[in-house]
């Protein structure tokens, strides 16, 4: 048996990746185009793994697709590949539509083919799962309740509102075709191999560097953070027990203003590796917000702990420190990902 990955070299993908063959010996078919997030610095202790295939290519690509689930069989795709950065899909919703929207599109249409084609045993165990966001939920006030899975969608960015697309697609394709399919949205991942534009990475890569460290308008802005662990072993719950065209949401219950999560930073930052400046939150500046900007998130994750006993291994003071930790510890990692270097290097590797 073996399993396909779509974006298995992005930050969540490749995490995922790397604790399911930590976990298990199944093998994974991992598939990325790998655009500037997509990272095979992510995946190098897997060189030489008879276990893990990379191969690099487009989800909209239905000729790969089909390529792939004939050749390897799979007993699940687990589909993570998508365009995921708020700030970019403002600037350029175009990207967003075509992966996130025509991207799943074309998976699940191949998917639906294979599926079709098995018989007995293998038909029955088969699983798309599609790992979405939170952010399709749209903006909580500060006294509602966490978003349910009953929640209605109102996504308020172009990313959200792809997201939500692709969502609903899944729920049709089960729906009217049957097609057995598990749907989970997490809330704010954070942890190892984060692309330094997101906030936890960025904040601890300029500091480091002794930049300003960006906040949006009043820093209020409320997420729950989820250690990227956490959500992989949530996404194995799921796939293994998860009732057919059901949603789980998973989240940390780590609600925290944006400029806490600065500020926790910050500290940390000055305890593991303190500035001779003098401490790193003098480099706190607060810019003009973002358009669309919800105002908090956060996810009521029982339904997984009731359905399939599921909950977060780590704090956000455990996961936090892990995280802080693991950038100080392979500085060469984030070089590498914001040099040109890098890819030019992918591209003759793959060209």
């Amino acid at each position: 048996m073996t399993i396909l990955v779509t974006g298995g070299a992005g930050f969540i993908g490749s995490n995922f990746v790397l604790d399911w063959l930590r976990q298990s010996d199944e093998p994974v078919i991992n598939l990325d185009v790998l655009t500037y997030a997509g990272n095979l610095e992510n995946l190098a202790s897997l060189d030489g793994d008879a276990r893990h295939t990379f191969v690099k290519g487009d989800i909209c690509d239905r000729a790969l697709i089909d390529s792939l689930l004939s050749t390897h069989k799979p007993r699940a795709i687990v589909h993570f590949a998508a365009e995921s950065h708020v700030d970019r899909s403002i600037s350029g919703p175009g990207a967003f539509m075509r992966t996130n929207v025509d991207g799943t599109f074309t998976l699940l249409e191949a998917a639906r083919a294979y599926w079709g084609s098995l018989e007995g045993g293998a038909k029955a165990a088969f699983r798309f799962h599609h790992v979405s966001t939170d952010e399709v939920y749209g903006s909580l006030k500060p006294n509602d309740p966490p978003f349910a899975e009953t929640n209605p969608y109102e996504p308020n960015s172009p990313y959200s509102a792809s997201k939500a697309a692709s969502d609903h697609l899944v729920r049709a394709w089960h729906h009217t075709y049957g097609l057995p399919v598990v749907t989970t949205n997490c809330s704010n991942n954070y942890g190892p191999y984060h692309f330094p534009e997101k906030l936890i990475p960025l904040m601890i890569v300029n500091a480091l560097a002794g930049k300003p460290l960006p906040v949006y308008g009043d820093g209020q802005q409320i997420r729950d953070w989820l250690y990227v662990t956490d959500h992989c072993s949530g996404i194995r719950a799921v796939l293994a027990g998860g009732t057919l065209g059901e949603t789980y949401n998973i989240g940390g219950w780590n609600e925290k203003a944006n400029i806490d999560i600065v500020k926790t930073v910050c500290a940390l930052l000055d305890e593991l590796r303190p500035s001779a400046e003098g401490p790193y939150s003098r480099l706190i500046t607060y810019v003009k917000d973002r358009p669309g900007h919800d105002r908090r998130y956060a996810i009521d994750a029982r339904k997984i702990e009731r359905d399939l006993g599921w909950r977060p291994a780590e704090t956000f003071e455990t996961g936090i420190r892990k995280t802080v930790q693991w950038y100080l510890d392979h500085p060469e990692w984030v070089a590498r990902v914001q040099s040109g270097a890098y890819k030019e290097w992918v591209s003759k590797q793959y060209s």
